[in-house]
């Protein structure tokens, strides 16, 4: 048989035809592929000489799953129906073909990779390999078997689980559960999938016997499945508020595991295909790919990434600590520099409090995190430590002079092509700069807290940062899992300032009349983790009050702040910290503070104001539109350009629901006309702070959205 194949190589053994399949980056079943593979195994078929197959993968990946890229355009079923047959008489025809196939797993076997290994007849994988469907995640469904044999293979509970959460079990689990045969050490891999092959051609083995199709052990009663599904579809409807993909597994589930699986095979792809022209799957697969292309920016291509290797922290507290644990997981080299020994211990303090989940969790042994804090972090009061370092990131206390004195000392310590990163959430950085000889060293790196689980880093570039200094620390960032989000310098960076856009309607609304209430349960009935008065409470009103400040003095009329906001400041409520801001946190669960309810009742009362009712979708309409309003307003001041870029950083940096793509996905979705519309409409209602931004107003009449522009 032909051996050599662009992306599958076969080596013989004993009558066994080894396919070591190797499609980079990570094995994905894209069309090249899957036919090569269909090819080979053909070859193998027809040649009389071999007697069985075993199918492994090359790398960290068996096969990792559909090329998704090849579905994110479709837009009707019938534009799957040709694609989907074909791919689902190839795997069918490994489950009932005329030779036995044992599934080596060498590496994350997921998606497609699962189904794959699950018409094998026998399945072999490496000790801590990662195995699941995870197709939920990116709005899907299993669309090439999952859903039927996955449940033949584990039972129904143990399927529901894997399907609607997309959550990956290890080989150890895997075993115990029935999904796989043999746990084995990767050296060993093929030798046991080559013997299992063998118990097939002795006869040991029967393939109809062990097709997946033919299990029915794990097939449910019509009673035990009528009552497992209504206590699972109650469960998933309540967990899967928004998205579609939970809910049409369990709908394949509970229509199909029939005796005969070919009508249950059809109907799963029928469902999938619902779910692959939906807005949601649209968005989430969007998430997905532009997640992967996150700091890829043209002004860096090309450019080589600097090695860091050593990385100073100054500061140990909240922040400082979590960006040492990054560090320290990362396999870097680390000092930590605080102001006094005091503060040194409290730091490592806070470090190693940082690893008590993973450590409760069994995912790491204490005396490991004892290692690695002796061998990878140095401690000091010295800033003299930090000159042989790579890099060094600030997270002192939030004052420009104090900030930039720590610059300037560091510029005559540390080596010229040392790259210094703040970790500012607030103060211009190309002022920061402007002590600096070199300024081009200089870059923002605002990690968002707590900094050891967010996984937004936005990247912030001054008016003199180099592209190299950029292409190292974005480099750096996904060295230790950020993901990177590049955007210019100016007041409150991009999330901050367009997640201040988006909630900062509410004032209006509640000086409008409107229950603070009925504010806070529409947001959260979008979608967002919190409402704009519980978030305020979280990060202090007095601190959003000084942003808002901030803002009216750097960006204008605009952002004059609104007197209701004056007088909420005036309480000296400002939130958690001081045991009461918008809610009291006296007693056992928040409630409205009379304090600031008095102030907000003596407002309305002082201006004639009387209660407003106001639907969700009206309240949401006016967040908004405000929202959208600053994206456009920052893309016009050049803050960022990237509409992909931008709805990531909402998504990973405030919780914006991601089956809604990010707000200017939303946008795009609500249409710039109706968006444009909204915005007049408030504008003539509460004035300049809600003025369509020009660019909003020239896509509503070109008819462009976001992600055109």
């Amino acid at each position: 048989m032909k051996t050599d194949f662009k992306t599958i190589k076969v080596q013989l053994k004993d009558g066994v035809a080894v396919l070591f399949m190797d499609n980079p980056p990570v094995n994905q079943l894209s069309d090249h592929f899957v036919k090569e593979l269909a090819e080979a195994m053909a070859e193998a078929y027809k040649d009389d000489s071999v007697k069985a197959m075993v199918l492994t993968g090359t790398g960290k990946n068996f096969i990792a799953g559909a090329d998704i890229t090849q579905i994110k355009d479709v837009k009707t079923k019938d534009e799957l129906s040709s694609g989907m047959k074909a791919m689902m008489q190839f795997i069918n025809s490994i489950e009932i073909g005329p030779k036995p196939v044992v599934a080596a797993i060498n590496g994350n076997c997921l998606g497609g990779g699962l189904e794959i290994a699950m018409v094998c007849h026998y399945r072999v994988v490496v000790d801590g390999v990662d195995l699941g469907q995870p197709e939920v995640q990116i709005g899907l469904i299993p669309g090439a078997g999952g859903t039927q044999r996955l449940p033949r293979l584990i039972g129904l509970r143990y399927a529901i689980e894997m399907i609607t959460i997309g959550r990956p079990i290890k080989a150890a689990v895997a075993l115990q559960r029935g999904l796989v045969d043999e746990v084995v050490a990767p050296d060993t891999l093929v030798d046991a999938a080559v013997k299992a092959a063998g118990r097939f051609v002795s006869g040991e083995l029967n393939i109809k016997t062990r097709a997946t199709r033919n299990r029915h052990y794990w097939i449910p009663s019509a009673a035990e499945k009528k009552a497992m599904m209504n206590f699972t579809k109650a469960m998933v409807a309540a967990q899967a508020k928004g998205y579609i993909a939970p809910l049409k597994a369990v709908e394949a589930m509970e229509k199909g595991l029939n005796y005969d699986i070919e009508p249950d095979l059809e109907l799963e792809a029928d469902l999938f295909g619902d779910c692959v022209i939906s807005d949601v799957a649209k968005n989430l697969i969007g998430i997905f790919l532009n997640t992967r292309a996150a700091g890829r920016l043209p002004r860096i291509e090309g450019i080589e990434p600097a090695k860091i290797k050593k990385v100073a922290m100054l500061g140990g507290g909240v922040m400082g600590s979590g960006i040492v644990n990054l560090l320290l997981k990362g396999g870097f080299a680390t000092v930590l520099w605080d102001i006094n020994q005091e503060a040194i211990e409290k730091g490592v303090g806070s470090v190693r409090a940082t690893f008590d989940y993973p450590i409760k969790k069994r995912k790491m042994k204490p005396e490991d995190l004892d290692n690695m804090l002796e061998n990878q972090l140095t401690t000091t009061t010295s800033l003299e430590d930090c000159k042989d370092v790579d890099l060094v990131i600030e997270a002192v206390l939030e004052d420009m002079e104090v900030k930039q004195d720590i610059w300037k000392k560091l510029e005559g310590i540390c080596r010229s092509d040392v790259i210094f990163a703040t970790n500012t959430s607030a103060l211009p950085i190309t002022e920061m700069a402007s002590v600096l000889k070199d300024p081009s060293r200089m870059i923002g790196l605002h990690f968002f807290n707590p900094a050891h689980r967010m996984q937004l880093l936005e990247v912030i570039c001054a008016e003199k940062t180099s592209d190299q200094t950029l292409a190292t620390c974005v480099a750096f960032a996904r060295a230790i899992k950020k993901i990177p989000i590049v955007v210019n310098d100016g007041p409150g960076f991009y999330v901050s300032r367009q997640l201040g856009g988006l909630f900062g309607g509410a004032v209006y609304l509640t000086a409008d009349g409107v229950d603070g209430a009925a504010v806070e349960g529409a947001i959260t009935d979008f979608g967002m983790p919190m409402g704009p008065a519980s978030l305020a409470d979280l990060t202090g009103i007095d601190i959003g009050y000084h942003v808002g400040k901030t803002y009216e003095k750097r960006l204008g009329e605009r952002y004059k702040m609104h007197p209701l906001t004056e007088l909420i400041y005036q309480t000296g409520c400002y939130g958690r910290k001081t045991g009461a801001g918008y809610f009291d946190y006296s007693g056992d669960q928040p409630v409205p503070n009379l304090k600031i309810v008095e102030v907000v009742q003596k407002y309305l009362k002082d201006n004639k104001v009387s209660p407003k009712e106001m639907s969700n979708q009206d309240i949401i309409d006016a967040m908004l539109a405000l929202g959208i309003n600053e994206a456009a307003l920052m893309i016009e001041e050049g803050i960022c350009d990237r509409p992909q870029d931008m709805d990531l950083a909402m998504i990973y940096g405030t919780g914006f629901p991601p089956y809604r793509g990010g707000i200017l996905r939303y946008a795009d979705k609500w249409g710039l006309k109706n968006v444009y519309d909204k915005l007049a409409d408030l504008e003539k209602q509460y004035g300049p702070r809600f003025k369509p931004a020009d660019l909003v107003k020239e896509m509503a009449e070109s008819g462009k959205t976001f992600y055109q522009y």
